[in-house]
């Protein structure tokens, strides 16, 4: 990995004293995948959430990079000794990383619309060249499909579009690195190493991490549990951030009351 800067991570919002929470985000979106989830856990947490390279204000990717490189880069932008841990898709699966490179530092993931091994490498390897190509402007289309549920839309049109307009806005050559990285990304033959307590989480109508690729984290890892999120797609915490935030919170207070 480069010596330069490979994410961005937000100063966190909450309370001076409380445990520290960082989001990661899905592929295409940045830290605004957690604007309506973030002021949910801020009463009693601090909240970072991270960007990708080349989205939001991530740097963009100037040479290649693995998900495992993306989790020792979250890991040497977090201060704080010990840290919770929630992300989406690629960021769920950089936890998964986070938890195997670095899991003595975390307190428990939350690995959401994600897996252990995500998509074909063949078609990753396809949508890389269409982002050089075309831009990432030409996957609009598609990822809407992929990401929300049916009335996700509808119910929440601001916030969906914005995250449709951060997928138009990210840097063509870093979106395509970043789909480089998850080709090459399976963690699935090393879960059984992973001991720090893992939620894994799906969307019931992902078709993308659906519920097989959450039982495969929760049943391989050491101390796993699993949850469906209702009336989501790909993106819970964009979709239903009242139970997205509810889910955390439960989670992170059972991981804390297990340490205690």
């Amino acid at each position: 990995m480069s010596a330069l800067p490979l994410i961005s991570l937000t100063a966190p919002v909450g309370p001076a004293d409380a445990p520290l929470v960082v989001l990661g985000p899905s592929l295409g979106t940045s830290t605004i995948l957690w604007d309506d989830v973030l002021p949910l856990l801020a009463d009693d947490y601090r909240v970072s959430a991270w960007d990708l390279p080349g989205h939001g204000a991530g740097p963009v990717a100037r040479e290649p990079f693995s998900v495992a490189d993306l989790a020792d880069a979250v890991a040497a932008a977090v201060t704080d000794e010990t840290y919770f841990y929630a992300g989406v898709s690629l960021g769920g699966a950089t936890g998964l990383e986070l938890a195997l490179r670095h899991g003595d530092r975390l307190r428990a993931a939350a690995i959401v619309a994600s897996g252990a091994q995500l998509g074909d490498p063949a078609a990753w390897a396809d949508r890389a060249a269409q982002a050089r190509a075309q831009s990432t402007s030409s996957l609009i289309v598609a990822s809407a499909q992929r990401w929300f549920a049916p009335d996700s839309i509808a119910r929440r049109p601001d916030l969906t579009g914005r995250l449709l307009h951060a997928l138009q806005d990210a840097d063509d050559d870093s979106y395509a690195r970043c789909c480089e990285a998850l080709a090459a990304y399976d963690v699935r033959s090393s879960l059984g190493e992973i001991a720090v307590p893992v939620l894994a989480a799906w969307g019931a109508f992902d078709a993308v991490a659906p519920e097989a690729k959450a039982l495969e984290i929760a049943e391989g890892v050491r101390d796993g549990r699993v949850a469906r999120i209702d009336e989501a797609g790909h993106l819970p915490p964009a979709e239903q951030p009242e139970a997205v935030a509810a889910l955390l919170r439960s989670f992170f207070a059972s991981a804390s009351r297990e340490d205690a």
